[in-house]
């Protein structure tokens, strides 16, 4: 029977008669095989040799034994090839010299870090420049303060304020004087949040990033402390303590040369009933710092709330007035000429510290850039101050536009703010001639005004803060009409303007006080010019320090001096403050311009932080359909 044979033929299948057959053959075999050859196999079977088996085994050629003895090596497990155990083995060898005892080596050697890279100038001098906050400290001033010669001061501040608890003790002075003006000091303080808002990365490389926060609260905190930040509505605000009148007689912080730790004479409150300008630049002040702050919820909320009480203060229909209006003790000094440049910066400023879009409205509405004159193209509209705050505020609001987008109903404001700014840093090109410059190289943004350096180091941000700007969105330049120019062209100019005052000018001379080997000695500062030797100099005693010729016996490091006149020349004298006094908003601006221009801690502005606070300006995209169903 045969069956079908899958691998390619047929299957026979085998019976039990074939088995029987199949034994009888092997039977008739064995009886006919040799009785001598049967007895071999047996003994192969059973594990017996013969003598020729053995001799096979025990006396093998020679020459063959040598030769396989030199090619294979027993392993136990596994014969290997002589000639590829010892390749193996050179090659373990010296992959171990190669590799092994290289890291060897370097494991056993100390730990040492590569050294950061030196720190540039703009670094070095914003350490220093920092420092002049802590020397402008007035009230308890800290252990840690750093500032050796200085001491607590202005301990019976706001005494007259009746409605005060504790009085207006703290906050900083303004100057090379010891009174304390809010209208610029809380411009000082929103310039400072600004400056950490874009560059936290910065100021943390440099490890300067507590200190600058520190400073900050210090001012915000004072700040607080001027109207009745628990309440919602307030009819009034201190805008200032100390201070004179022009022809005064009697002892003030003018008549007087005193250091602020010896002050005995009365500092009178000014109290402001009226006052856009200064409830929207302090509204401005703790707004910014509130964003500083928002990983201290606590405290962000605090000045939050702080923040819109001024505001309301500052949109009162009956408050709509200069602050500075009819005030001797402020006309002189710090006269605003108007508010609504502070209520674009502060509406700006309340937008991004809170996301309520009705802050956002109010800055995009016609009405203020037109009574602002913001759009007027006049050297004086494109000038950054603490009574100018307009071109701040369109570059502010241009940082909206270039990275959000929010299209309508703000674009149109917004696309204005835009052209405006771009403008602003055309007039900064020399070739434009829409400033003097000296021969030296230095712009002219005072327009004949004393002090220039604080205008320069304003436009010296605000150009390194644009390029930054359109190189985080990916825009290589900007249009003067019909030119193109990189952005490069912005970053030349503000390094050319800050290394002036460092020291590249023909005077040779740094006018930050502690930076650089020459450097301004005689500056118009009361604490800085009278020695501490124990003796308390009376108000017309401190005199004799004013007229000295000597150099201060105290360097008031990072004090930016007023600076150099149109022919680049500057006099270092006491008593000419247009050249030797320092002021806090200068040294503002000074801070942020510098932290901008340092590249020891890498560049670029922190993009989204600004911005934590406002929801998503479109709706969200729908859910995709469901899948479809038979």
């Amino acid at each position: 029977m045969y069956a079908a044979n899958h691998w390619g033929g047929s299957l026979e299948i085998a019976s039990e008669h074939d088995h029987e057959d199949d034994q009888n053959r092997r039977n008739r075999t064995t009886d006919d095989t040799d009785r001598a050859s049967l007895y071999n196999i047996q003994s192969q079977h059973s594990g017996a040799l013969d003598e020729t088996q053995q001799s096979w085994l025990l006396n093998p050629d020679d020459a063959s034994r040598k030769k396989n003895k030199n090619k294979y090596v027993d392993l136990g497990c596994i014969q290997v090839k002589r000639k590829a155990l010892k390749w193996t083995v050179i090659a373990i060898f010296i992959a171990f010299v190669v590799i092994g005892l290289p890291i060897i080596i370097t494991k056993s050697l100390p730990d040492h870090k590569p050294k950061p890279p030196p720190p540039d100038q703009y670094t070095e001098a914003l350490h220093k420049a920092l420092l002049f906050f802590n020397a402008q400290k007035s009230g308890r001033l800290p252990k840690n303060n750093g500032i050796k010669w200085r001491g607590n001061s202005g301990l019976q501040d706001g005494s007259d304020a009746t409605d005060v608890k504790g009085g207006l003790v703290g906050g900083y002075y303004d100057a090379g004087d010891n009174t304390k003006f809010h209208f610029p000091m809380s411009f000082a303080m929103t310039m400072l949040s600004w400056s950490v808002i874009e560059y936290p990365h910065k100021y943390k490389a440099i490890k300067e990033y507590d200190h600058a926060r520190e400073l900050i609260k210090w001012g915000t905190d004072y700040l607080l402390r001027t109207f009745n930040s628990s309440a919602t509505i307030i009819d009034h605000i201190y805008g200032q303590v100390g201070g004179s009148q022009n022809g005064s007689t009697t002892p003030d912080d003018h008549t007087c040369w005193q250091r602020p730790e010896d002050m005995d004479y009365k500092r009178p409150s000014q109290r402001i009933q009226a006052g856009a300008d200064l409830a929207g630049e302090m509204a401005a002040a703790l707004a910014a710092a509130s964003i500083v702050f928002k990983d201290d919820a606590d405290y962000s909320k605090k000045l939050v709330k702080g923040a819109t009480t001024v505001w309301t203060f500052a949109r009162d229909g009956g408050k709509r007035s200069p602050y500075s209006r009819g005030n001797l003790f402020i006309t002189p000094y710090y006269n605003s000429t108007g508010y609504y440049d502070e209520y674009m910066w502060g509406s700006a400023w309340m937008y991004y510290a809170t996301g309520n879009s009705s802050y956002l409205w109010l800055a995009t509405q016609a009405g203020l850039p037109r009574h602002a004159r913001a759009f007027t193209n006049t050297p004086s509209q494109r000038v950054l101050s603490w009574d100018n705050k307009a071109p701040a505020a369109m570059l502010l609001l241009t940082r909206m536009r270039v990275f959000l987008n929010p299209g309508y109903p703000y674009e149109d404001l917004l696309r204005g703010y835009h052209n405006a700014t771009s403008l602003t840093m055309c007039s900064y090109l020399p070739q434009y001639q829409f400033f003097n410059w000296t021969q030296g190289g230095l712009i002219q943004l005072g327009q004949g005004r004393p002090q220039n350096l604080q205008y320069v180091v304003n436009a010296v941000f605000m150009a390194s803060l644009y390029a930054d700007y359109l190189e985080t969105a990916n825009l290589p330049g900007w249009y003067c009409d019909t030119t193109f120019f990189p952005t490069k062209t912005l970053r030349d100019f503000a390094t050319s303007q800050m290394d002036y005052i460092l020291g590249d000018n023909p005077m040779k001379m740094s006018y930050v006080v502690g930076h650089g080997k020459k450097f301004p000695t005689h500056v118009h500062h009361r604490g800085a010019s009278i020695p501490t030797n124990n003796i308390k100099y009376s108000c017309k005693g401190g005199f004799q320090w004013l007229s000295s010729g000597k150099r201060n016996p105290h360097n008031i490091t990072g004090a930016m001096v007023g600076g150099p006149d149109r022919f680049d020349k500057y006099k270092d004298v006491r008593a000419n403050y247009s050249y030797t006094e320092p002021t806090l908003a200068g040294n503002a601006g000074l801070v942020a311009a510098l932290v901008s221009l340092t590249a020891t801690a890498g560049d670029g502005v922190d993009k989204n932080s600004i911005f934590s606070a406002i929801p998503p300006l479109f709706p969200p995209a729908p859910p995709p359909p469901a899948p479809w169903k038979p």
